[in-house]
């Protein structure tokens, strides 16, 4: 069983960080479909978003699943994307995440260190 799990998303990809007070197992999930550049217009309302993709959605939570403890980073929308649809379609999920915070590319490291750092302060808490 996986205690602490931490996952940084983005549109395109989530990494996942399975953390033991000493180890790391880390895995990835990619966003299928090809990669086309977005326009934005400002007079255009709507446009210039990308849609998540619902089957990485469902291949992270899907590694979610033995978690206690997540923490959801990531870059604009997509970590609010993630726990909204866990929110909805894996509601057993959901009630694990402890919190969701903004995040920019950081090393896989910066992730782990954060994250070990973040767990141990919020486990006094819990």
């Amino acid at each position: 069983m996986t205690y602490h799990v931490c996952v940084w998303i983005d549109h395109r990809e989530a990494k996942i960080f399975e953390l033991t007070s000493t180890d790391v197992a880390t895995s990835h999930v990619n966003d299928g479909r090809p990669h086309h550049h977005v326009h934005r217009k400002a007079d255009h309302v709507g446009q210039g978003k990308v849609e998540m993709d619902h089957e990485m959605l469902s291949a992270v939570a899907a590694k979610l699943k033995p978690a206690k403890a997540i923490l959801i980073v990531g870059l604009g929308l997509a970590k609010t994307e993630l726990k909204s649809w866990l929110d909805k379609h894996n509601p057993d999920i959901a009630k694990n995440v402890w919190d969701v915070q903004s995040s920019d590319h950081p090393t896989d490291a910066q992730v782990v260190a954060a994250a070990r750092s973040w767990f141990h302060a919020q486990d006094k808490m819990h």
